[in-house]
């Protein structure tokens, strides 16, 4: 591209607003946490599943809500081409996509429960801050196909085991139950009465959300809506019987396994497809945003977009904002097995083939060009390196190489063969 170009109206070379690059350094420690999450899933029998990142736009107007903020204010929609006379929109959320590909596939016929897993991009035009962009990535989990609370007790275990196992350890875990369509539309009802009272006190947001979601209201951070969301109806005075059991039983399968928690009784969820328990994670490594995983039931949700009726239960967690909260925890973060240190000339040759013998067992390893030592150890400590082989001049000469632990600082000194690096690889440890 010529400089005049570069130069034209409305150009950029910056990414668009709300979005941001991954960039190498960042992204070895995203698959730490891939992996981490991977083998999570695993062990508790999660399997994996991959939607289009666009669909029909009446997909999530009608799951996720018409009147929620995802679906009014930050959904980003475009036309068809073609003989697509459809509206489509970037997902804003996978909760619906999973439905979607759950009805339309029929995977109810096979045996229950179904509990997927899905980590990918997502997209809402809200205001771009720290750890919320416009393109977001999320992890999110579905069970369908039980209601068993058992089943809502797990996916909270798996998502507090998955964050210990990254090293989030100081979490609170947020319960409540937002009610079913036998006890809700009673509260409903009461709480509109009781806003419609406060309405000349409410925020304009949720006055609109008075008559829209109601429900909504109960998470306004608004320090003008504190005091009236405080003394609003409570959720549990109203709870069918079904519901309070339900809930109870969740609480007792989580004491079972000492996973601490706190009802909370203004907890709500942002979309309106959830029916009974909701929970939320918080994490001390965050500010005043310090939520990280959230979810719930969601009941009639496969039913309203066309499958049988099939209780469900699931969460989603940010990953941008994950990150951040991992800024200093070491869990996760990923690692290069090796970095081959090489002075420019006959050293550069051996290295290739010892890099190569490395790469052939199976590890990950670099090959590091320079003639000053220290910055090429300094280089192996920015690849995140355990071990750094050294191969200049003087190892050339003798027919040798040098092997340094970058975690303990051991070194040693071996003769340089294909053998003898197998030998060493067998023997190591921590390999």
């Amino acid at each position: 591209m010529t400089q005049a170009a570069d130069k034209r109206p409305g150009f950029s070379v910056q990414s668009p607003k709300g979005t941001h690059d991954i960039l190498p350094a960042q992204a070895r420690r995203w698959r730490g946490v891939e992996r981490v999450v991977q083998a999570v899933m695993q062990r508790f029998g999660y399997e994996e599943i991959r939607t289009p990142i666009f669909e029909e736009a009446a997909l999530f107007i009608r799951g996720v809500g018409e009147h929620t903020d995802v679906v009014s204010k930050e959904i980003y929609t475009f036309g068809g081409k073609g003989a697509d006379h459809v509206n489509f929109a970037l997902r804003p959320e996978c909760t619906a996509g999973v439905v979607r590909a759950y009805v339309q596939h029929r995977l109810y016929r096979e045996p229950a429960p179904q509990k997927f897993w899905y980590m990918g991009p997502m997209f809402r035009y809200e205001r771009p801050q720290a750890g919320r962009q416009r393109q977001f990535h999320q992890l999110g989990v579905e069970c369908f196909a039980s209601d068993n609370p058992l089943s809502d007790a797990e996916a909270i275990l798996m998502a507090v085991d998955l964050l210990a196992e990254l090293g989030l350890t100081t979490l609170t875990v947020a319960l409540n139950s937002v009610g079913c369509p036998n006890c809700r539309p009673a509260y409903r009802l009461q709480l509109v009465r009781y806003l419609e009272e406060q309405q000349a006190s409410l925020c304009a947001t949720c006055l609109t959300r008075k008559d829209t979601n109601p429900l909504r209201v109960l998470d306004c951070k608004a320090p003008g809506c504190q005091p009236i969301v405080a003394c609003a109806p409570a959720l549990h005075d109203f709870w069918c019987v079904g519901c309070r059991a339900h809930l109870e039983a969740v609480m007792d399968y989580l004491d079972s396994v000492a996973v601490a928690y706190r009802l909370d009784p203004r907890l709500v969820r942002g979309l309106d497809y959830y029916t009974g328990p909701v929970f939320e994670i918080a994490s001390d490594a965050l500010g005043a945003q310090n939520t990280l995983v959230g979810g719930g039931r969601y009941d009639q949700l496969v039913e309203q977009l066309g499958g049988p009726p099939t209780p469900a239960f699931g969460w989603g967690l940010g990953m941008e904002r994950l990150l951040l909260a991992l800024d200093g925890a070491e869990a996760g973060e990923a690692s290069l097995f090796g970095a081959v240190l090489v002075n420019p000339g006959e050293s550069e040759r051996r290295g290739f083939q010892l890099v190569s013998w490395l790469r052939r067992a199976g590890r990950d390893a670099e090959v590091v060009t320079g003639r000053k030592w220290d910055k090429l150890f300094k280089h192996a400590d920015r690849l995140g390196a355990r071990f750094a082989f050294v191969l200049g001049e003087h190892e050339v000469e003798t027919s040798r190489f040098g092997i340094k632990n970058l975690s303990n600082r051991e070194q040693s000194d071996l003769p340089f063969s294909h053998e003898v690096v197998m030998a060493w690889l067998n023997g190591i440890t921590d390999a």
